[in-house]
Order: C-alpha cells, then sequence, then structure tokens
C-alpha cells in the first residue's frame, strides 16, 4: 500500500475516533444545536423576548430533523470534495503540460 493510501486511512480512523469518543464517554446527554443554546441565552437575558420570525417547515419528529442534518452534511461533503477532485486533476494537468 502506498504512502498516500496509509495517510488517508489514518485520517479516516482518526475521524471516526473524534465522533465516537465523545459518545462513548459522555453517557445520558443531549447534544443539542447552536440555535436552542442562543435561544436559551437570550430568553435568560430578556424574559420577554419574542422571536421575530418562524420556521418555514417544522420537522414533524427528531429523527427527521437528524435525517435533514445528514442530508445537508452529505451534500455539503460531495460538494467539497468535488471542489477538491477539480483541483487535484487541475494542479496534475498543469504539471504535465509542463
Amino acid at each position: 500500500m502506498s504512502s498516500k493510501g496509509k495517510t488517508i486511512i489514518i485520517l479516516l480512523l482518526i475521524c471516526v475516533i473524534i465522533a465516537i469518543i465523545p459518545l462513548a464517554i459522555i453517557k445520558n446527554s443531549e447534544f443539542g444545536g447552536a440555535d436552542g443554546e442562543a435561544f436559551d441565552a437570550i430568553t435568560e437575558m430578556d424574559p420577554n423576548f419574542e422571536p421575530w420570525a418562524d420556521p418555514l417547515l417544522e420537522p414533524p419528529g427528531g429523527e427527521t430533523e437528524s435525517l435533514l442534518f445528514c442530508l445537508q452534511a452529505a451534500i455539503g461533503a460531495g460538494i467539497f470534495g468535488y471542489g477538491v477532485g477539480v483541483l487535484k486533476q487541475r494542479n496534475k494537468k498543469e504539471k504535465t503540460a509542463i
């Protein structure tokens, strides 16, 4: 296996470890989003606060919200990966043209 392949495998393992460790160590915890934390902080500073906008689409449950978040992350990762691939091929073509 090439050193590039070994590096990719090591990076993937590190990513998996970073994702699994908090879930394994912190028991019975809820990993909430920044929106809920911001709302709590604002209502603590100003108890009369009322949001001026409502969500356009309210998901029916937490699992739907998680699914939409994962879908958003997958689309973003795909776009990022495509961009990296384009840049890599462009660099390869420039090197062979010289």
